[in-house]
């Protein structure tokens, strides 16, 4: 029943109809565009948002500084001792060509 009234109602006033669409048409592209660019802009931020953090990512690990400090300064100590006891071994013995000359 709704079906043929409608039918109805657009073939008895089609002028109308067609105005009515001439006017909602730029309406509806102009509210899309908006859309669109709203979510264009949002995409792009937070790609930029992403990209930050993936260029701050090797950064936000370095933690605490002291502790980073302590460990290299076990490290140093721990190649001074090495080094020292490098300088404890007695150099090897020349050939024995090297000493009759």
């Amino acid at each position: 029943m709704a079906l043929v009234l409608g039918l109805v109602g657009i073939i008895g006033w089609w002028g109308e109809f067609v105005d009515l669409l001439k006017g909602a048409v730029p309406v509806v592209l102009l509210l899309g565009g908006g859309l669109a660019a709203y979510l264009g802009a949002e995409d792009l931020k937070a790609q930029r948002a992403a990209e930050l953090e993936a260029a701050q990512a090797p950064f936000q690990g370095a933690g605490d500084p002291d502790a980073e400090l302590e460990k290299y300064k076990a490290e140093v100590a721990e190649l001074r001792a090495k080094l020292e006891a490098m300088d404890k071994v007695e150099p090897p013995a020349p050939p024995a060509d090297e000493e009759q000359k």
